[in-house]
């Protein structure tokens, strides 16, 4: 096995694990570990595939906390905003986004860390819902980053573990499927991509499983903290990795 491979198979193993527990960090997991290796024109469509097979392979344990009046909004938002991710990636410059979403990131995974267990926001309604599941469309459409915006918007929801998870499975799925139909009609999807796919498929299956096994096993605040400090730690390395990139270019 050469030095590329491993890479490969170390990303989609480890993006795997971390999607299991947490349902949502196989694209910020993954590109970190891929862009030492691989293209981000390839690493693009692997992560929004690699996220689906994933999110499928734990769909049977997380199933039951699906909830489809809470998802709906969601789905309906994010359905629109992947389109307009697609269309807006030839114009964005990808260090400006990495760095702009890790900074958010930082800024607000401590600051919602600090919030009462049983925090609950209210406002908005379905209205809001729909605007968070756009913003997760938008970036999905954009890097297969879907999840980490609307599993924010569910956390200050206060919705109980199972309901969060179920809710976020289903909306990834939606989401990645949105995303790779869209992917195929502008022809992004190749030769080289369904290599990838097929070569990294078998090493997310059993690390996305133990990873939700770890889940099930989790109480709701101990998932919480699990939740933010994996955005927090995915924030480091959107900025780690696009800081120097964007500095170069001012």
């Amino acid at each position: 096995m050469d030095l590329t491979t491993a890479i490969i198979l170390a990303g989609a193993a480890a993006a795997g694990f971390a999607q299991g527990v947490s349902g949502f960090a196989f694209s910020l997991v993954a590109l970190s570990i891929w862009a030492w290796a691989i293209a981000p024109q390839l690493a693009g469509p692997m992560a929004v595939f690699g996220s689906l097979v994933g999110q499928l392979v734990a769909l049977p344990w997380v199933w039951r906390g699906f909830d489809l009046r809470l998802l709906m909004p969601l789905v309906l938002g994010g359905v629109c905003g992947v389109p307009v991710g697609i269309l807006v990636l030839p114009w964005l410059d990808p260090d400006v986004f990495r760095l702009t979403l890790g900074i958010f990131l930082l800024i607000y995974c401590p600051l919602a860390l600090r919030l009462p267990h049983d925090y609950r926001l209210k406002a908005g309604g379905r209205p809001a819902d729909a605007a968070a599941g756009f913003v997760g469309g938008v970036m999905g459409g954009i890097a297969g980053m879907a999840g980490p915006i609307p599993t924010l918007w569910t956390t200050l929801r206060g919705y109980p573990k199972e309901v969060q998870r179920g809710v976020m499975q289903a909306f990834n799925i939606s989401m990645h499927t949105t995303t790779l139909t869209g992917y195929v009609i502008a022809g992004t999807i190749d030769r080289a991509a369904i290599d990838m796919f097929v070569l990294i498929a078998p090493a997310i299956v059993i690390p996305a499983i133990v990873g939700v096994q770890l889940f099930r096993r989790m109480p709701t605040q101990a998932f919480r903290r699990l939740v933010l400090g994996f955005l927090f730690v995915s924030g480091l390395v959107l900025v780690a990795g696009s800081v120097g990139p964007f500095l170069r270019t001012i």
